[in-house]
């Protein structure tokens, strides 16, 4: 038996899956985390440093790491690349004045070598503001189209309101599990 074939058994038995949620500050990052666990959310103050949060969902064991966006600690994302099933890259939709940026942080992250592999979900946050661009309109400024090295999904969707919350993970989940939970 091969090392993957073990490792593959191992988190077969935990169904165990490491998420990472990235952006620039401010996307919403924290109250996506919160709203999806049933917490509060009236009281968020920028993440300065990172929260992880390990919770059930449709029978897996979720740890979430929910990483600050500030400029200052971007260089710091890649200490906590190492063993990521799924990248989730969370957009203030209503933001289009950093949506370049937006960009560029996202396509650096997809050449990591750590996160080679990891499936990739975008949330298209803050649907519910008043000028929000769509998903459909994120998805070019970002360039998701061009991504050929990751399974990815954009979802427009609301922190505040919940809004596609659930599909979107249900979707990264079940990407996930269709690539790691396997017996050969």
């Amino acid at each position: 038996m091969g090392l993957l074939t073990i490792l593959k058994k191992m988190k077969q038995k935990e169904k165990e899956v490491r998420l990472l949620m990235l952006g620039l500050d401010n996307a919403g990052k924290t109250t996506i985390l919160k709203k999806f666990n049933g917490e509060d959310i009236n009281t968020i103050s920028p993440t300065l440093g990172f929260n992880i949060k390990t919770l059930e969902h449709r029978g897996f064991k979720l740890n979430i790491w929910d990483v600050g966006g500030q400029k200052s600690l971007r260089s710091y994302w890649r200490n906590y690349f190492e063993s990521t099933d799924g990248l989730i890259w969370v957009v203030d939709s209503a933001d289009r004045r950093r949506l370049s940026d937006c960009k560029e942080e996202l396509h650096q992250l997809l050449v990591e070598e750590r996160l080679a592999g990891a499936t990739l979900l975008v949330f298209a946050n803050k649907q519910d503001l008043p000028g929000a661009l769509p998903a459909e309109e994120i998805k070019e400024a970002l360039e998701l189209d061009l991504i050929k090295t990751h399974h990815w999904l954009i979802q427009g969707c609301s922190a505040v309101t919940g809004e596609n919350l659930l599909q979107g993970m249900d979707w990264i989940i079940q990407d996930i599990s269709s690539r790691i939970f396997t017996m050969d």
